[in-house]
């Protein structure tokens, strides 16, 4: 069975914060990606931080758990702030 991943990665640029939510089956591969320059067109020119992913074993609640994420900025703050970002 195939595994998804919701991630939430942060990049930082002298005092400011920036943070990305996705999903993907190959984390390591999907933050290499981002790492390049050839990630989603957002997160290209900067270095990115893994500082929470969660595990799903569907693509569609993946999908799901990935939309209420972006969505709920007060949870993405609590997870910077958890991780010291």
């Amino acid at each position: 069975m195939k595994s998804y991943f919701v991630y939430l990665i942060v990049s930082k640029d002298k005092n400011k914060t920036t943070s990305y939510v996705g999903y993907t089956s190959d984390i390591k591969k999907r933050l290499l990606l981002h790492n390049t320059n050839k990630g989603a067109k957002f997160t290209r020119g900067r270095k990115w931080k893994i500082i929470y992913k969660k595990k799903y074993f569907s693509k569609s609640l993946a999908m799901r758990g990935e939309y209420l994420l972006k969505k709920n900025y007060y949870l993405r703050k609590k997870i910077k702030k958890r991780n010291k970002f």
